[in-house]
């Protein structure tokens, strides 16, 4: 059985403004922002604005939207660090590695030969994590 939506979470709070982000991308549906725990240059969020726990109860309509934007995010992503891939990965509750329940997909371009950084629990350098949304709205062409 599937947990009730929290409209607590820090994602939605994000959404509605009283949290600060890194904002890359927003438009009616959705909203994409720099992960400030990134695995890589270049990590992005990309999540639904309604409210959705995660894959198993978002609306096709929601899907539609977000993986609209994912796609736009990643073809940005990849321009902007002159990426050789990028990896998109998603999680569906906490056994799956869910740990914030709004639906979210990670955008994260990849390089040959270089791993993905752990999810320390640390924060990267606002900053730097600006300059970073900078290249991808440039990218965007915006």
């Amino acid at each position: 059985m599937t947990e009730a939506y929290d409209p607590n979470n820090i994602f939605a709070k994000i959404i509605r403004g009283e949290i600060p982000c890194h904002k890359v991308f927003e438009d009616d549906d959705t909203l994409a922002f720099m992960d400030i725990m990134p695995q890589g240059n270049g990590h992005v969020l990309v999540l639904p604005k309604g409210e959705a726990r995660n894959i198993l109860d978002a609306t096709p309509e929601q899907l539609a939207a977000v993986i609209a934007t994912v796609q736009r995010i990643a073809k940005a992503v990849k321009a902007a660090f002159a990426a050789d891939g990028v990896f998109v990965q998603q999680f569906n509750e906490a056994p799956a590695g869910q740990t914030v329940f709004h639906l979210h997909f990670h955008v994260i371009p990849r390089f040959e030969g270089v791993g993905l950084r752990g999810h320390t629990g640390q924060m990267a350098d606002h900053g730097l994590l600006a300059e970073h949304a900078a290249k991808i709205r440039t990218a965007l062409g915006g």
